[in-house]
């Protein structure tokens, strides 16, 4: 009986069951992800960028007035928490990708940036947590200095764990998603929400920083980064999570040590090359040769070998970074703290009952990337297509070249504005100069941000391969830390050299007595040279296009270079 019925089950086509279980998974993976995801994923980066920047964007204020610190050293301490929180996106990328994962880097960046805010709020709160009010000139302990640093710290590991893994986390979303127009659809929100939230933050926050103290001012950045933290962790059953990576960095580090320890070994025209089975199939190049030595098959096993994708992956890394590297000084054009203590000595009134705060005038930067971007997006790109042949408009490297010269008319624009508005302060008369004067400089750091900023991120986005699409942004801001710790050498070396034999400082915290435009112009001299450094870069670059290394001996072709001069 038994027999008969096992021989009345049908048979069970095992290729059938494997297309069902293969079609329920993917299934499952189409439901996680796509659109719904993004109202948590992007708020949760716009409103951690309203609470950071509003924690920030007054900071030289604060450490003047609550801590008694000179403009000088504020200034310091401001460029060398810059310098340490983007320094951490190579940290941040790393775990993430390796590690951690970009759900968990971004909650506890989440959850770490709002404890630096709390700690931060409780300094204006608790009175022993900064100098006395009533002993003028009283500098801060040990502790006081600690605690402050420390909160600052805390705020500063958003540029870790958010900063490079929100835009990547969000595009991970649409992996089972072949639909390129969603993607455009979420990197157009991302960037207008993050616009958005800067201009908040500019106008907004530092108005109630200005107006209700900082009590209250310190408490909004608090409430908006809990509000940050909850929106992410309430999706988390929509995302979906990339698993991570452990071989993205560490492959690198193989690369160098085998090729050092082949470094004696002459390449031969029949050579074969160890290729990976799970990236897209990629021809090694003859440039770097001596990298080409890693991952070459002789004696060892192809396992212990690298790919050759691996040291192409390493070569386009090396590739960028003369060009990177010219990418240091112009962000030093782009500190905020002394735009603003000239915004405070001059007439900041719209009308009889409106006055702008010191700290909202970096909102005409803002206005005008939103302005050309759309401009240039729309209108310009189309027509510029035509004649160039170039789909994007210009090329990369065209527009960063640009972003580079409009630093040095920035500076030239700043430091003629201050030798007048520091002449009329000198003369004993009533200064009326208004404050908007400062409003072209902010301008065209604006348009500088427009071209260089993005101009560099295309770069490196069509350098490096897609396997290491998440790298761009913690590179961009590695440069960004680079950038801020020579901002800070340059503001200590020029006070230090100014003050001397007894001289006027010239960046003194009384901006009438010190000499800010000679610091502008400087600024304007080392970016031309900074510019001129970058054609020479460039030149480099072009001159290190890749040709393709045939294994089979039969000499080389050349390839298209991706860059042009």
């Amino acid at each position: 009986m038994e027999e008969d019925m096992n021989k009345e089950k049908p048979n069970i086509n095992e290729e059938d069951l494997q297309t069902k279980l293969l079609t329920n998974n993917n299934n499952n993976n189409v439901q996680k992800g796509g659109l719904k995801t993004m109202p948590f994923i992007i708020a949760n980066e716009a409103f951690e960028r309203v609470a950071s920047g509003g924690s920030m964007a007054n900071m030289i204020l604060y450490l003047m007035e609550a801590y008694h610190m000179e403009a000088v050293t504020g200034t310091s301490v401001m460029y060398m928490i810059s310098a340490f929180s983007c320094s951490l996106s190579i940290v941040g990328a790393f775990v993430s990708d390796s590690y951690l994962g970009r759900f968990r880097a971004i909650a506890i960046g989440s959850f770490s940036s709002f404890l630096g805010m709390t700690l931060l709020w409780l300094t204006s709160m608790i009175p022993q947590l900064t100098p006395s009010e009533h002993e003028t000139g009283s500098k801060p302990t040990p502790a006081q200095l600690g605690f402050l640093l420390a909160s600052l710290g805390l705020i500063s590991t958003d540029s870790a764990c958010i900063k490079p893994c929100s835009m990547a986390f969000g595009a991970d979303q649409f992996k089972h998603h072949n639909n390129p127009r969603l993607m455009d659809s979420y990197f157009n929100w991302y960037y207008a929400t993050l616009a958005v939230s800067a201009v908040i933050t500019s106008t907004v926050v530092v108005y109630i920083q200005d107006h209700f103290g900082w009590r209250v001012g310190f408490a909004v950045p608090v409430l908006v980064m809990l509000f940050s933290t909850l929106v992410f962790l309430l999706g988390s059953s929509l995302y979906v999570k990339v698993k991570v990576d452990k071989i993205t960095f560490s492959g690198f580090v193989q690369v160098l040590i085998v090729a050092f320890k082949n470094r004696k070994i002459r390449l031969l025209p029949s050579d074969s090359y160890n290729h990976s089975e799970e990236m897209d199939r990629v021809e090694l190049t003859d440039n770097l040769r001596f990298l080409n030595k890693a991952c070459v098959v002789r004696d060892a096993s192809p396992s212990s070998i690298p790919t050759v994708e691996k040291v192409e992956s390493l070569k386009s890394i090396i590739r960028i970074i003369p060009i990177w590297s010219s990418g240091i000084l112009p962000s030093t054009c782009f500190v905020t703290t002394f735009p603003i203590l000239q915004a405070k000595q001059m007439n900041r009134n719209i009308t009889s009952w409106l006055e702008i705060p010191a700290a909202s005038y970096v909102m005409f930067s803002i206005l005008t990337v939103l302005i050309w971007i759309t401009f240039y997006d729309r209108i310009l790109v189309p027509l510029l297509a035509k004649f160039t042949n170039e789909p994007r408009g210009l090329h990369p490297k065209t527009r960063i070249g640009i972003g580079f010269i409009l630093p040095v008319i920035a500076m030239v624009v700043a430091a003629i504005m201050e030798t007048i508005r520091r002449d009329l302060a000198n003369k004993n008369l009533p200064v009326n100069m208004s404050a908007m004067w400062l409003a072209p400089q902010f301008m065209l750091l604006g348009l500088t941000d427009a071209f260089n900023t993005i101009g560099q991120m295309e770069f490196y986005y069509s350098e490096l391969p897609k396997s290491m699409a998440s790298l761009v942004m913690a590179v961009f801001l590695l440069s960004a830390a680079i950038s801020a710790f020579v901002g800070y050498l340059l503001n200590n070396i020029v006070n230090s050299v100014t003050s001397q034999g007894g001289g006027i400082r010239w960046l003194s915290s009384d901006i009438n007595e010190g000499h800010l435009n000679y610091y502008y112009w400087l600024l304007s001299f080392v970016n031309l040279l900074n510019f001129f450094y970058y054609l020479f870069c460039c030149r480099i670059h072009h001159s290190s296009g890749s040709r393709v290394l045939h294994e089979v001996g039969e000499g080389r072709d050349s390839i298209e270079d991706i860059i042009h001069c």
